[in-house]
């Protein structure tokens, strides 16, 4: 497969000889990780993974070994340092709990090997993370909580908009995610480093049928609301569908807040499938060019207008499931 031969206690190199792995010897001797152990496993010429992926970046990296949703070959450190402390520490001993290998590339191959993104000296060699099937979901009923809000993407192809979405999602509270099959961006490492980690952690689905699923949960009960940049006049005139202001609308029963791609918006059968259309008003008069936001500042803005109305309850804040997703709002992440 392009990757190092592993065996217990023991990593062959291209070369073929062993490197022998000594962390959990180290450990039950209550070393501290990245010590000496540590600086012995230097491979400067790592050979390039086929069918896996790498996920760059400390939370990341440090929420999906936690979440165990992907098969992990290999955790990447970077080499020069004597000693890992805090969260790199806590991400070598998840690895050495589960018997995963660890290598000390240099910067410079780090740097190669995620195409210059900002890896934060952290690496995980994984197998993909694709999103479930819509029917995998599961069938909540209105009648269960009528405040349920999940969020369907339709084409949305920026991987780092997606990421700040998701991150938005999961910091505010959204059940479920629900992407469109077709023209969408796959959920990967950029993805990933985008959300912070956040992708890792969520329930994400994909549905081929965008539109019959929005109708069929309509059928169920669900209010299917749709977004639009604005009231301009050619959808005021051309939709029998209403529109509101975000801040006017009242969240009382089970929503699909749905978003559309970043340069078209909804698509017109989509768009017809609504029961709803809402929009940020802005503050001012804008000139053209001005007068839309970003699709990842929108979702923000909308999903912290909706879940705002949520009602306490004795679950506490959703978020601190995985306190780092909460711990700050930029933590070089």
């Amino acid at each position: 497969m392009g990757l190092l031969s592993t065996f217990r206690g023991a990593t062959r190199c291209c070369s073929g000889h062993f490197v022998t792995r000594h962390f959990s010897q180290a450990a039950r001797r209550g070393v501290r990780p990245g010590g000496e152990e540590l600086s012995r496993l230097r491979l400067d010429d790592l050979p390039p993974t086929q069918r896996l992926e790498l996920l760059f970046g400390l939370s990341p990296c440090l929420l999906a070994l936690q979440a165990a949703r992907r098969r992990v070959a290999r955790l990447l450190l970077q080499a020069g340092k004597a000693g890992l402390q805090g969260e790199r520490a806590e991400l070598l001993r998840a690895a050495e709990a589960q018997g995963i290998p660890v290598l000390r590339p240099r910067r410079q191959k780090l740097d190669s090997l995620c195409s210059y993104q900002v890896h934060q000296g952290v690496c995980l060699e994984v197998s993909p993370l694709r999103p479930r099937p819509w029917t995998e979901a599961g069938e909540a009923s209105p009648g269960d909580d009528p405040q349920q809000l999940w969020l369907v993407l339709e084409e949305l192809q920026d991987p780092r908009n997606l990421g700040a979405v998701l991150r938005s999602a999961h910091f505010l509270g959204v059940d479920k995610v629900i992407t469109s099959q077709r023209n969408s961006c796959p959920l990967t490492p950029v993805v990933s480093k985008a959300s912070a980690g956040a992708m890792e952690v969520m329930d994400v689905f994909s549905t081929d049928d965008l539109t019959g699923f929005l109708q069929a949960k309509a059928r169920q009960g669900w209010l299917v609301a749709g977004t639009v940049g604005g009231p301009r006049p050619e959808i005021s005139q051309s939709s029998e569908i209403p529109i509101t202001s975000c801040l006017d609308f009242l969240w009382d029963r089970p929503t699909l807040l749905v978003l559309g791609n970043e340069g078209s918006g909804l698509s017109q059968e989509v768009q017809a499938s609504c029961q709803l259309l809402l929009t940020i008003l802005p503050g001012r008069q804008l000139p053209p060019g001005l007068d839309s936001l970003n699709v990842s500042v929108a979702t923000g803005i909308l999903l912290h207008s909706i879940c705002s109305q949520r009602k306490t309850t004795s679950e506490g804040l959703r978020v601190a499931q995985h306190p780092g997703l909460s711990s700050g709002w930029e933590k070089g992440r």
